[in-house]
């Protein structure tokens, strides 16, 4: 059987695992697309009518590429970490469907001047001294993976930015300017306009912080949040940053107790959190058990999450949703199924039909939570949380019990596909050498029986 991706890696990502050479291939490939897609980008921009990219946009375009390639070539890496941020990817996927999709594209000028925000933010990485003019949007000019410059309120607003040495300066009309000060760790700056990132401290000693974007204008645009199940983006506030902050602080033990390689795929994979406002249910503070999270395929890295209630459940979320964040990018380096996208399979964690590639994620994502939750609960000293944990588990293998059989008689899985999911079954069967207290067990069985039966209700089927 002849494979794309070699069979010990399959197997690997099959058991929710992943070494760092694993891990590394996934990455080398979701940046090479990265910056294929960056140059498609220029190359659509070229081709586009003048009705779609004027003249005048077309040049600045070519500007901002050479001021992007004279970085590149004082600092390749400053450069690389703008170029390859998770959120460059919703805008560089909108520039170019707004550049070749036939009909309107209202959003494109905007799209198209984004871009000299960006070679900016990898010149000031890069410490390349430059002179520019920016164009802010609903009163924000943002630069990404550096932070955002509060500007007069209005639909755009020119800006005009040097960078000497290691200061910015950003000046806008009459109003005084904004000097920013790049540091080795971030940005600083005395005036309230200048809105910093923030970050978190890195997962592991070697790895990078990890971004917590609440200012870059394309953090969810275009992903249809409510479509999904997902609350809106919010903005975070001095005593909101600081509560994130302490709950990721317990995050790296928590990830730890998942096994080794937890912590490991959060440094390798985790490069931004992009926060969400509480979900429908929650407390006012963002306590309690209502809690949604979610990843986009076009942002590789990116984890949008609403604040969860306990560094557990935020490790967990971490746990699920980094299995997305994988599994995708297997995908995208060879198929692991043929079926067809339509709606039609039960999955206990949703009450709609699911494609048969939701359903592969779903169980994906799930069968890691399992794992995670029944190494959480046969290390927890407390009753409490044992308690929790063996809940949390024996539901998610519930879940995952009833779906594998779909996934495992599909015969359109690829070669991939099939060493994939035979690896998930086994580790599945592993995971029911440890059973949890009966109670449990049957509280998750009964949970799967009933959502079942609301969902052949609901779909009429």
């Amino acid at each position: 059987m002849s494979l794309a991706v070699p069979e010990p890696v399959l197997r690997e990502l099959g058991r929710t695992e992943g070494g760092s050479e694993t891990l590394g291939l996934l990455v080398r490939d979701q940046h090479t697309r990265r910056l294929v897609l960056l140059r498609a980008l220029l190359d659509a921009a070229e081709a586009a009518p003048p009705s779609l990219c004027p003249p005048a946009a077309l040049d600045r375009l070519r500007q901002d590429w050479a001021l992007l390639e004279a970085a590149e070539r004082a600092d390749r890496a400053a450069v690389r970490t703008v170029l390859l941020y998770p959120l460059v990817g919703p805008w560089a996927q909108s520039c170019l469907r707004g550049l070749t999709v036939p009909g309107p594209a209202p959003g494109l000028p905007a799209d198209l001047a984004h871009f000299s925000a960006l070679a900016a933010a990898a010149a000031i990485r890069a410490r390349l001294p430059f002179t520019t003019r920016l164009t802010a949007h609903d009163g924000l000019l943002a630069l990404p993976t550096l932070g955002a410059l509060r500007t007069e309120p209005g639909p755009t607003a020119q800006v005009d930015a040097e960078l000497t040495a290691d200061r910015v300066t950003f000046r806008q009309g009459s109003a005084a300017p904004v000097t920013v000060r790049i540091t080795a760790d971030g940005t600083r700056a005395d005036d309230p306009r200048w809105l910093p990132v923030v970050t978190l401290p890195a997962v592991r000693p070697g790895a990078a912080p990890v971004p917590l974007d609440d200012l870059d204008p394309y953090r969810t645009a275009g992903s249809g949040l409510e479509r999904h199940g997902l609350s809106a983006v919010t903005s975070l506030d001095a005593g909101e940053r600081t509560t994130w902050a302490r709950s990721w602080a317990g995050v790296e033990p928590l990830l730890r107790i998942g096994g080794p390689h937890r912590p490991a795929e959060t440094a390798a994979l985790l490069h931004c959190v992009v926060p969400l406002a509480p979900p429908p249910g929650a407390a006012p503070t963002g306590e309690g058990a209502a809690h949604c999270s979610g990843t986009r395929r076009e942002a590789f890295g990116a984890v949008l999450s609403s604040r969860p209630a306990t560094p557990a459940f935020f490790a967990s979320t971490l746990v699920h949703e980094l299995q997305h964040t994988k599994l995708a990018a297997l995908a995208a380096l060879a198929p692991l199924h043929h079926e067809d996208a339509a709606p039609r399979h039960f999955a206990p964690w949703r009450s709609d039909a699911r494609p048969f590639d939701g359903l592969l994620q779903g169980a994906y994502s799930h069968i890691a939570l399992a794992d995670y939750w029944q190494r959480f609960a046969l290390a927890a000293e407390r009753l409490s949380h044992r308690d929790q944990a063996w809940a949390e588990h024996a539901r998610c293998r519930e879940q995952v019990g009833a779906v594998l059989p779909v996934l495992a008689g599909s015969g359109a899985l690829t070669p991939e596909g099939r060493v994939l999911v035979n690896e998930m079954i086994a580790m599945y069967h592993r995971l029911t050498d440890t059973p949890p207290p009966p109670g449990h067990l049957t509280r998750a069985m009964a949970y799967v029986r009933t959502a079942r039966m609301i969902w052949r209700q609901r779909n009429g089927t």
